[in-house]
């Protein structure tokens, strides 16, 4: 795989994404968005919450392979890979930064 430069936000969330709720949560805006699964979850304390469920109920290692940005939006794509229907997936990751952290994410296939 070749080494892909990610903004220091976005690196800091894939590398807590195979931490904690908590480490990642550190990662996002006090009143960050994130909407996954049809669902959207505002703010540290549902972002947190959303994390735990996750890990929870799955589990997965999550690669980035590709990095575009365009109009203030960094899009990552990234292999995932564990314990769910559609094993493995690419999905696109839809980053806002705002001061060196998340302001919102947006996770799609």
């Amino acid at each position: 795989m070749s080494t892909l430069h990610l903004p220091d936000p976005i690196a800091a969330y894939f590398a807590a994404d195979q931490q904690n709720p908590e480490a990642l949560a550190r990662c996002f805006t006090t009143h960050a968005v994130v909407k996954d699964e049809g669902h959207t979850y505002s703010g540290l304390d549902a972002i947190q919450a959303w994390k735990a469920a996750a890990s929870a109920k799955y589990t997965y290692t999550n690669e980035p392979t590709a990095l575009e940005q365009r109009e203030g939006c960094h899009t990552v794509t990234s292999r995932v890979v564990g314990n769910f229907p559609g094993s493995p997936v690419d999905l696109r990751y839809h980053f806002r930064l705002e001061r060196g952290l998340i302001s919102a994410l947006e996770i799609n296939v």
